[in-house]
């Protein structure tokens, strides 16, 4: 196979988890660039500047090598909303940091949000249930903040939930798509507006 501009020198000894690394960065440009179905183990190998023999070392097939990314990204999606939400009690901030924590992951780490998003291997079960399992903490999170300023019930507070998650995700998404048309920073604040709108009009807890 002919070696990708973009491809590693080969031969360089690499700690255990360096390697790994090296091995990641390099499959989430090919799964990113091609998706699931059309990316080859060689051209990852290729890319990282390793043999094949040393990719399967790490990872012993494509599936668990793209279940090993999207753990990692999910999981980074979930910390960012959560820092987002703990980083300020006045909800109205809360509101405002947590879309921006949407913007923040589809516009960074090389396209990374596309294998959440995105991906072309939604109706297979281990990939299915991460992504579901990602969104699902994500709108408990925002949910539970809901309840105990609103006094909604559970059912409510998590429809609540799911329902801004939806909107922070395919608002960012649609973003990201236009190219920058709209400042970041402007297109966060509108959406940040639209949902505290909405959300500010529930009663809140007389507690």
């Amino acid at each position: 196979m002919t070696a990708t501009p973009d491809a590693r020198p080969r031969g360089t000894r690499l700690p255990r988890l360096a390697r790994r690394r090296q091995l990641l960065g390099a499959a989430q440009e090919v799964f990113v660039a091609q998706g699931y179905h059309a990316a080859a183990m060689d051209e990852i190998a290729e890319r990282a500047g390793v043999s094949k023999p040393v990719l399967y070392q790490h990872f012993p097939g494509k599936l668990e090598l793209y279940l090993a990314l999207l753990d990692e990204h999910a999981e980074a999606l979930v910390r960012t909303v959560r820092e987002a939400l703990a980083s300020t009690s006045d909800n109205k901030l809360r509101v405002q940091a947590a879309m921006a924590a949407f913007y923040d992951f589809v516009a960074g780490d090389g396209e990374a949000y596309r294998l959440v998003f995105e991906s072309d291997l939604r109706n297979v079960a281990p990939v299915r249930a991460r992504v579901e399992r990602a969104n699902l903490q994500c709108a408990e999170m925002v949910a539970q903040v809901i309840a105990e300023d609103t006094g909604a019930d559970s059912d409510e507070a998590h429809l609540l939930g799911m329902g801004l998650v939806g909107m922070a995700e395919v608002s960012a998404r649609y973003w990201l798509g236009q190219h920058g048309k709209i400042p970041k920073d402007t297109a966060e604040k509108m959406i940040a507006r639209l949902a505290w709108r909405g959300i500010s009009g529930f009663p809140r807890s007389s507690s």
